[in-house]
């Protein structure tokens, strides 16, 4: 069965980094677009980040720009978030998903999602 894990959440005090992985199984993301997505209690699931499945662009919401970085690991299969200068409104579930199409921040269109990691940034 395709699917897409999660790993790497947990809690973290304001200023510190966490580093998120999306691993795919029953088939490759290397071709796919993948994204990242937040959703914080009470609110809409949110755009994060992007990798484009056609030539390994990125893109990022300004909430992160500058702090999040998106990266592709094609020997592991995986897509990793890299989080820095984490701030506690950055506090959600991180979901990934992939796409065959191009990279997007609306959860529309995405063919495999997980099932999300807790990130929580507290001191």
């Amino acid at each position: 069965q395709a699917q897409l894990v999660e790993s790497g959440g947990g809690l973290v005090q304001p200023g510190g980094s966490l580093r998120l992985s999306c691993a795919a199984s029953g088939f490759s993301v290397n071709y796919y677009s993948v994204a990242w997505f937040r959703q914080a209690p009470g609110k809409e699931r949110e755009g994060v980040s992007c990798i484009s499945g056609s030539d390994s662009s990125t893109r990022y919401a300004d909430t992160v720009k500058g702090r999040f970085t998106i990266s592709r690991d094609n020997d592991r299969d995986t897509v990793n978030l890299q989080m820095n200068s984490l701030k506690p409104e950055d506090t959600a579930v991180y979901y990934c998903a992939a796409t065959g199409t191009t990279c997007r921040f609306i959860t529309h269109g995405y063919d495999y999602w997980g099932q999300g990691t807790q990130v929580t940034v507290s001191s």
